[in-house]
């Protein structure tokens, strides 16, 4: 059986809770433009949120771990 080879790109993205969630930050945390963003937008999406659950099957493959 070969072994499975872990998305590097998957890991630079998400991070897996000591409880298994599968965590992701938002898209309006990226620096671009940032200064015309309300401070507001930015403190509620500096939070991750847990992936969606259709997808959380393939992104575990990537990652290797299901």
């Amino acid at each position: 059986m070969p072994k499975v080879k872990t998305r590097k790109a998957v890991i630079k993205r998400v991070k897996v809770t000591a409880t298994g969630k599968i965590m992701r930050s938002h898209q309006l945390r990226a620096n671009h433009l940032r200064r015309n963003k309300s401070k507001g937008a930015l403190r509620r999406h500096a939070v991750p949120i847990q992936i969606n659950k259709a997808d959380i099957r393939q992104i575990k493959r990537m990652l290797g771990i299901g």
